[in-house]
């Protein structure tokens, strides 16, 4: 999951940024207002918070980056999670590798997905990378968790089930 988001993101920046100019267009209405490509470079995280022109936040939001995804990985590989878990885990690390390669590359993220409301601009624009990320974490965080004492096969465990059972 995390190989298929991170070619997935990276084929559509280089079409937007390089195929079709966006980096000199800047703005191309696709289904005006609903969705259109307007290029932002963004060099924070999600709406270009924690953005600077400073080298040294550049890398330290790839670092940052690079431990999240390793530590998921880790977990990923000790808990063995279910397949919710797994592809969530793979949307956010994908997501969050197809970002990295923007800021070693260019020294930002090229974002350049806009979408907005007859009546209503709306000022950000987001990436393949982006929905990746967001809808992993939403996974992670939504995902079921363990059974409690489960035994062989998921079944509650003879501790488990005499647990309400009170002895004298």
């Amino acid at each position: 999951m995390a190989l298929a988001v991170l070619l997935i993101d990276q084929l559509s920046k280089w079409v937007v940024v390089h195929a079709l100019n966006l980096k000199e267009v800047q703005a191309i209405d696709v289904i005006d207002p609903w969705l259109n490509l307007r290029m932002a470079w963004n060099q924070g995280v999600n709406f270009g918070l924690f953005g600077s022109d400073a080298e040294l936040m550049r890398w330290v939001l790839v670092g940052v980056a690079a431990v999240i995804c390793i530590w998921v990985a880790v977990w990923l590989w000790r808990a063995r999670p279910g397949r919710l878990a797994q592809v969530a885990a793979g949307l956010l690390i994908g997501g969050a590798l197809g970002n990295v390669i923007d800021r070693v590359a260019y020294g930002a993220v090229a974002d350049f997905l806009n979408m907005s409301l007859p009546g209503w601009r709306n000022p950000y624009s987001f990436n393949v990378a982006d929905i990746a990320i967001f809808a992993g974490a939403l996974g992670l965080v939504i995902q079921p968790g363990p059974k409690p004492n489960a035994g062989a096969g998921g079944k509650p465990s003879d501790k488990t089930r005499d647990a309400g059972r009170r002895t004298r």
